[in-house]
This record gives C-alpha cells, structure tokens and sequence, in this order.
C-alpha cells in the first residue's frame, strides 16, 4: 500500500512542478526525515536534475589494460562525460543563451579499487558550486559485480567546467547560482575555487617546455622511457561543436603515461592517481595533436610522469602550435600476481631534470603527507 502511494506522489511530480518534500513519507516511524532525498525541501524536481545525475556502464574486454583490469584512461572518459552532461545541462537550466560546458580542470584523483572486466561502473556527479564562470562537480565512481552484488568506491575526482556560447565557444557565459543548504558549503567552495584559479596560473610558466627525443639512451634516465603520441583530431573525438571532448584528451594522456611507466620498470604498471590536469585552451577538429610524457621522480614504490599534450592546427596557418593541457600521473610496479614491486630509481642527468625530480619529490611528501592527517583517527 505504500509503495502505491509513494507511485501516486511520483506521478504527480511528473505532472506539474512540485518540491522535494513531498517524498515525505507520512508515517511515524521517520517523521520529518527525508527519507528519498538530501536535497533541500524548497528544491524542485528540474532543480534536483541539474544538480545530480547518474550513469551506468557495463565493463567490456576492449577496455581492458594488459594486466586485465579496466584501463584508466577509460574510467577518466567515464568520469568526464558525466560533469558534462550534468555541466551542461544546469548551464542551460534558465533562459538565455544556450551553451556547452567545457572541461577547464580536473583535481587530483585517485584510483582507489581497480574495476574488472564484467562489472558495471556507477558514475555519479553533482555540482558542489558554482561561480560566475565555472562549475565544480565532484564525481564518483562505483564497481558493481551483478553476479554477487557486491559494490566498492573506485574513483573520486573533482572537475571544473566553463559554459561557453554555442554562437561563439570562444565567448564564456554566465552560470546559474545553484542554492546551497548551508552558508558554510558556499564559503569552503569559494574557497577551493580560489585554490585551483592560483594553481591554474602558476602551471602556465610551463607552456615553453617541450620534450626532446635523445639518441642512444641510458636505462632508467629520463630519455629512456620517455615517450610521444601523434594523434590526428577527428569527427569521433569531438563535441557536436567542433572540439575535443577532454575526456577523449585525458585518456591518450593516460595511455602516454602508462608507456612511460612500462618503458622506465619493464613490469605491468597500473595507475594510483593523476593529479591536477590543467586544459589551457580548446583543441579543435583538424589538428594534429602530440601528447609528450616524461619521468619526473620516482620514490621506492611510485613514480610520478609529466605529460604535455601541444595541439598544431595545421590547416589553419593564422594560428601556431600551442599548448593545449599538462597533468601529472603517478603510477605503481606490479608482479604478475598484483602484488607491489619496488620502482627502478630515476637517474636525472641535466639540471632540468634534477630541478624536475626535486620539484616531484616535494609533490609526493606533501600528499603522503596529507594522507597519514587524513589516516590519523580523530580525537
């Protein structure tokens, strides 16, 4: 019977605008708990949608690794694709100028469970804030095995997306505010906005950096293993509106670093984390891009790859090749059984690369050193 009533209150919502709280169940088992949702009450159902969305997917071989478990280059499309819809979508929630979201930055994110090939992955997002040119959504995402039930949190991440107009994806418009339910949730995302705006500008200094090929490389130095991919930008690989989808840019990053890795340990390598990817400019159909990745440091189990992905419009001669998106990847040596192995140690050679093992070493403290606060239970 109440499953009948709860049917007749969903198909009211369907009908006419009506808010969150009248999910309510009346009973008194839980009286004013919102038993169906943890949005505001003075939300609407529209106002629910742009905010969260979920999507499910079946792993498949071809999106397998060669240790056989889901490529991360793979999981990272995934993860893009939903803060693009849900970007996009809440961009578009008022009157005005239609636009589409686009991918300005991903944080830092951890690959915390490997997902298998037969299980189902639930990609879920939700915008957290937004500021007057940018949305932040924050992505999970759960493995499912549909034989057992059994699910496990594989990834989190945090993106930001700029709207730009479909008249002009060179014009950024305005986004819609979203309500927040706490006036501290406001503050700590503005705060995390000014964070990635100061971290965006000090990765520009890098745009002049190239990779350069060396003949005749010693093992375990940086021109080893480092390794380049040509790619020419098609159809497949763009929006309706002529450019990349950044998720089709970090999962060739991805798979640049991962030869990177193999090349440096000769070893099944898997990816632990990928920290932040700055997309500096839009990459268009008709270019030719080359995704670069080098060895930057390694510590006794980790190593950490650069890779730099420049973009050459090479059938538009107004405009010179430029650098597109930069990121940092940080990968694990694994045994043919998945157990951890130690990492060959990185011999830097010129003071660049020394400068760039330092700078490597500072990044691994620093998050070592935030994962044991994180680990640290509280008084």
């Amino acid at each position: 019977m109440k499953l009948l009533v709860y049917a007749v209150r969903l198909r009211a919502l369907a009908r006419q605008p009506a808010t969150w709280e009248h999910l309510r169940p009346r009973s008194p088992q839980c009286p004013g708990k919102r038993c169906w949702a943890s949005m505001k009450a003075v939300e609407t159902k529209s106002d629910l949608l742009s905010r969260l969305c979920v999507t499910p997917r079946i792993m498949r071989p071809d999106d397998a690794n060669v240790a056989g478990n889901v490529h991360g280059g793979t999981i990272l499309k995934m993860i893009e694709e939903a803060g693009a819809i849900i970007s996009t979508r809440h961009c578009n929630s008022q009157n005005g100028e239609r636009c589409v979201a686009a991918l300005a930055r991903v944080e830092r994110t951890d690959f915390l469970s490997p997902m298998c090939i037969g299980e189902v992955a639930h990609v879920s997002a939700e915008i957290t804030y937004t500021s007057k040119h940018s949305v932040e959504v924050q992505v999970n995402v759960m493995s499912e095995n549909i034989l057992t039930g059994t699910k496990k949190l594989t990834n989190k991440a945090t993106l930001w997306y700029v709207p730009l107009s479909l008249k002009n994806v060179d014009k950024v418009l305005e986004v819609p505010p979203v309500v927040y339910s706490r006036q501290e949730q406001e503050e700590e995302g503005r705060k995390r906005y000014e964070a990635q705006k100061l971290e965006r500008m000090e990765t520009k200094w890098r745009n002049g950096d190239i990779v350069q090929p060396v003949l005749n490389p010693e093992p375990n130095t940086v021109s080893y293993s480092q390794s380049s991919l040509i790619h020419l930008v098609g159809p497949s690989d763009c929006t309706l509106h002529g450019f990349v989808h950044g998720g089709v840019t970090m999962k060739l990053m991805d798979e640049v670093a991962g030869i990177v890795a193999a090349r440096h340990c000769k070893t099944n390598i898997v990816t632990a984390s990928v920290d932040a990817i700055n997309f500096h400019d839009k990459i268009r159909k008709g270019c030719v891009i080359t995704i670069s990745g080098r060895m930057t440091f390694t510590s006794n189990k980790s190593m950490e790859i650069e890779v730099l992905v420049d973009a050459d419009p090479v059938v538009d001669n107004s405009q010179k090749r430029y650098r597109a998106a930069s990121a940092f990847f940080t990968y694990v040596s694994l045994s043919q059984e998945g157990k951890s192995l130690p990492v060959p140690q990185l011999v830097p050679e010129t003071e660049d690369e020394k400068k760039r093992f330092e700078e490597g070493k500072g990044r691994y403290v620093q998050m070592k050193a935030k994962r044991q606060g994180r680990a640290e239970p509280q008084p």
